[in-house]
């Protein structure tokens, strides 16, 4: 997870606890323009000990990974999650975009997230997300649940070879 990441999951959880961003910074002992910044993904570097402190504030952790071959590959659904997610309160999570990818059923609240995934996300990433997801489905089946999401979420079919 990167900072901009970070960011985000900072605003998703103080506005689920319905904080501002000036009680949020004061809490965590920093300015509400480094939060600001930090959560409009315009923060280039902050301290682990900020970081830690801002994330406890909202219930939230650090994890440390092993960054081994393995870890190391790009998680298209959490990217993906995390870019659908962006301009709306409610975040989609990646477990509920890949149930999404796997049955072909969108939920209502999800609908804008997903439109606005398929109508931003560049064709190869679709197709890598779509081959991360097909692992845990019969060959095809996401591509074809595809085609029903976007009828879902009222996008026409779909341009070059998305």
């Amino acid at each position: 997870m990167n900072l901009q990441e970070i960011g985000a999951q900072i605003r998703r959880s103080r506005l689920g606890r319905g904080l501002t961003q000036a009680q949020l910074a004061a809490a965590a002992h920093i300015t509400r323009t480094t939060l600001n910044r930090l959560e409009n993904g315009l923060l280039k570097d902050l301290g682990v000990r900020k970081v830690a402190a801002l994330l406890d504030q909202v219930g939230l952790g650090l994890e440390v990974t092993d960054l081994s071959f393995e870890s190391r590959k790009p998680n298209l659904l959490r990217q993906a999650s995390i870019s659908a997610s962006v301009s709306f309160k409610e975040a989609l999570s990646e477990e509920a975009l890949e149930r999404i990818l796997l049955t072909g059923k969108v939920p209502k609240d999800y609908r804008p997230h997903v439109r606005r995934l398929l109508e931003e996300t560049p064709a190869p990433l679709m197709n890598q997300l779509i081959s991360q997801v097909e692992r845990w489905a019969p060959p095809g089946k996401v591509s074809r649940n595809l085609k029903t999401i976007r009828a879902t979420v009222g996008l026409s079919s779909p341009s070059s070879n998305r």
